[in-house]
């Protein structure tokens, strides 16, 4: 049997796309490990799949200044140290790597090891673990026509990002059962990220009083983000995260508002979702939510405000505009060339593990 490490962590965002390979990955018949740290979102992900899991030290590498920045790359090399005894016991045909800061020792010890690594990078410019990582991958994969330019020719690859099956076989009903809605109102539906914003949190709740006279309102606002006085509100359902219901909710929804995230905005554009991005501002990131944003506002979409600009009224004129042209872009999407991301991952993987 052919055996693969899976490695990636940090944010949903690093996990979700090795979740959307396990089950093709298992059909082409691979044994499957993964490798993340030692208490990362990313060990219950994927302990929930019931694949084996192996944790390692974990450093941030950071742009800014911060004490941690002394300490860090010692664990770092930990991590490095412990990925070659785990690839020395595993002994895998090949790794991939969906990003994130573990996964920059796995992919730098399967180079040591001689195991060819694959790496995915979501966004349009490559993060610095990615950048750190990519000179002991031997292919790297990228979603946006835009990133080839920023990888070396021989080693880009245009694939798309991997999106989970059963995202797209939703039951709308179900979803509205879960929240108690009726079937006389729109759904919109509202994602501050894995971990939550605040920004958007307060703005979605000074709004609501509005936003609750068009729409009944599903609010995924990240773990200890739930506003006790707002439980009883009549259209408002809050989740600090949403799990095994997401493709149901995605189903029940005629809108959704979001960061952008690459993996997040792939996933509204195969499920056609007319959709208002507010990415993360470049004070707060090195700005690739804003490039994701302004790529799919191009191609017609989404619609994007700018969280600078973001105020209860100008979420409330957006959503609003939003929904008024919704067939707009829905039609975009619809009309867009996507590609088999699954397909071509998986075949690329079975080619460089040869």
């Amino acid at each position: 049997m052919k055996k693969i490490l899976l490695t990636g962590g940090g944010t949903a965002g690093h996990v979700t796309p090795n979740i959307a390979l396990l089950p093709h990955l298992k059909k082409a018949g691979y044994d499957i490990s993964y490798v993340g740290s030692y208490n990362g979102m990313e060990k219950e992900l994927i302990r929930a799949q019931n694949i084996p899991y192996y944790g390692i030290s974990s450093g941030k590498l950071r742009r800014y200044f911060d004490p941690k920045n002394f300490s860090d790359p010692f664990k770092v090399i930990k991590g490095l140290g412990q990925s070659i005894s785990l690839i020395h016991k595993l002994k895998p045909d090949i790794v991939f790597s969906k990003g994130g800061f573990v996964s920059v020792p796995v992919v730098l010890a399967a180079k040591f090891c001689r195991v060819p690594a694959i790496i995915h990078e979501s966004d349009i410019t490559p993060g610095l673990a990615n950048k750190i990582a990519i000179p002991g991958a031997t292919k790297v994969c990228c979603n946006f026509p835009e990133t080839m330019k920023y990888l070396p020719a021989d080693k880009a690859v245009l694939t798309g990002s991997p999106i989970r099956s059963e995202l797209l076989t939703g039951d709308a009903a179900k979803a509205r059962s879960l929240c108690g809605f009726h079937e006389s109102l729109p759904i919109l539906f509202i994602i501050g990220g894995s971990s939550g914003s605040r920004v958007i949190n307060e703005a979605v709740r000074g709004a609501l009083p509005k936003l609750l006279e068009q729409f009944q309102v599903i609010h995924m606002c990240g773990k200890g983000n739930i506003d006790d006085s707002l439980l009883n509100m009549k259209g408002y359902k809050q989740f600090e995260y949403i799990g095994a219901e997401l493709a149901d909710i995605f189903a029940l929804s005629d809108l959704v508002v979001s960061r952008a995230g690459a993996n997040s905005i792939c996933e509204l554009l195969a499920l056609h979702k007319p959709n208002l991005l507010i990415p993360l501002s470049a004070a707060a990131s090195r700005g690739d939510q804003i490039l994701n944003a302004n790529s799919f506002e191009k191609q017609g979409f989404s619609k994007v405000l700018k969280e600078e600009d973001l105020t209860v009224d100008s979420l409330l004129a957006a959503v609003c505009d939003l929904y008024e042209h919704r067939a707009v872009y829905r039609k975009a999407m619809e009309e867009s060339k996507q590609m088999d991301s699954v397909g071509t991952i998986v075949d690329l993987i079975n080619r460089v593990a040869k």
